[in-house]
């Protein structure tokens, strides 16, 4: 590989790529350009009081964009076979780390939840990684889920239940309701029979409301998702800020930068409810021309998808349009309070080198989909790597 196409703006095969791989390259590149616009503003009160320095939190997501932008580039020209060959590798990589986190420690708290690691002055949030990996695992299992036997495929739903205890164990109930969603709908896409998913639809809401029952802080939050202005300054404080900020918007915004609600009122605005800084200062219409703009990631997302001949490829383009749009809705609804108060980031926009290489390494892989839309090679899982080789040892035998 040369080292020009690490850098997007040096990278000259570009213009060889399908129409939908490069719509899809300015998409991301646009996404990702408003989303550091936006969090320049959202961050700059808090990072200046914290660090005396309002542009600390901006540079150092300059920094991990930059290194997101080269792993981007890299999958994008990398055969989608050798990526799929080694998903399971980080599959297990990141569940061993995601129970590292629940290690008295070793794991890094906030807010009363374990989800980071430190390594050294970076932290690491294996949750977040994992999703991009674990829709790859996932096109990789139920593209083939009629070709390989029932030990491969219970091994794989056990590991893929392993992560969302994990997570949901942390604890994390927004991440694991993304990540079993994304499993769940990838299996749909993939024509499993409804009794397996209606099975497992049920199973992981009773698993929810169990994890709801059990908690009180997630009680709270459900509760006070319910009525946030009965208790305005305590359990509905976040939520009550973020309402404000959408409100303040108005149609048009009170302009970049002259957010009042990011001066210290509205909790975590740089990450879980920067949606709600950027709807304070671009108002109804900037809250509009983003879902328009989701809606044409979607489209074009889909178009890849069914512009695919090879079915893992075609799920893995439905696995990662649906991780950056449904992540995104369910960030928007979060801040909008038309869900329950849950800490998840609206990919490229909130401030979190975990999200951001997560974000760009997703959208590499559509965009790879999108470059090799012609192509039916299969990867094989372990199982059938296996079947394979003893057939071909059987013919060899055979032949002689």
């Amino acid at each position: 590989m040369k080292l020009r196409r690490l850098i997007p703006i040096f990278d000259n095969s570009v213009s060889s790529w399908a129409l939908e791989a490069r719509l899809l390259r300015w998409l991301t590149l646009t996404w990702l350009f408003v989303g550091l616009i936006v969090l320049f503003s959202a961050s700059y009160p808090v990072a200046d009081a914290r660090h005396n320095d309002g542009l600390y939190y901006f540079k150092r997501q300059l920094m991990w964009v930059f290194v997101a932008l080269i792993i981007l580039n890299i999958i994008v020209n990398l055969p989608l076979r050798k990526i799929l060959g080694i998903s399971h590798w980080f599959v297990f990589l990141f569940l061993v780390l995601i129970f590292v986190t629940l290690i008295p420690g070793l794991g890094r708290k906030a807010f009363d939840a374990s989800r980071w690691l430190a390594l050294g002055p970076i932290p690491i949030q294996p949750s977040e990684l994992i999703k991009p990996f674990l829709v790859l695992q996932s096109a990789r299992l139920f593209g083939q889920w009629e070709r390989i036997n029932w030990r491969v495929r219970f091994t794989w739903l056990g590991v893929f239940g392993l992560i969302i205890l994990g997570i949901l164990a942390q604890p994390n109930l927004s991440t694991t309701a993304l990540c079993g969603m994304t499993i769940w709908l990838i299996a749909l896409a993939a024509g499993l029979p409804y009794k397996y998913l209606g099975g497992t639809a049920v199973g992981g809401i009773l698993l929810a409301v169990l994890s709801i029952s059990i908690k009180e802080y997630q009680r709270k939050r459900v509760m006070s998702f319910l009525n946030p202005w009965a208790d305005a300054t305590g359990d509905g404080y976040q939520l009550v800020q973020s309402l404000l900020a959408v409100g303040s918007g108005g149609t048009w915004g009170t302009g970049f930068g002259l957010s009042q609600q990011k001066q210290f009122y509205l909790p975590i605005q740089d990450t879980d409810f920067i949606f709600a800084v950027f709807s304070e200062e671009f108002g109804f219409a900037g809250g509009i021309s983003l879902l328009v703009w989701l809606s044409i990631f979607a489209t074009l997302g889909l178009i890849i998808a069914l512009k695919a001949t090879n079915p893992i490829h075609r799920l893995v383009a439905i696995g990662v349009t649906i991780l950056m749009v449904g992540q995104s809705l369910l960030h928007i609804g979060v801040t909008t309070g038309a869900l329950p108060t849950t800490g998840l980031p609206l990919p490229m926009f909130s401030y979190g080198g975990n999200s951001m290489i997560a974000s760009l390494l997703a959208t590499g892989l559509l965009i790879r989909v999108a470059r090799e839309s012609n192509e039916a090679e299969v990867v094989p899982l372990r199982g059938e790597q296996s079947e394979n080789r003893r057939k071909r040892r059987l013919f060899q035998k055979t032949k002689v």
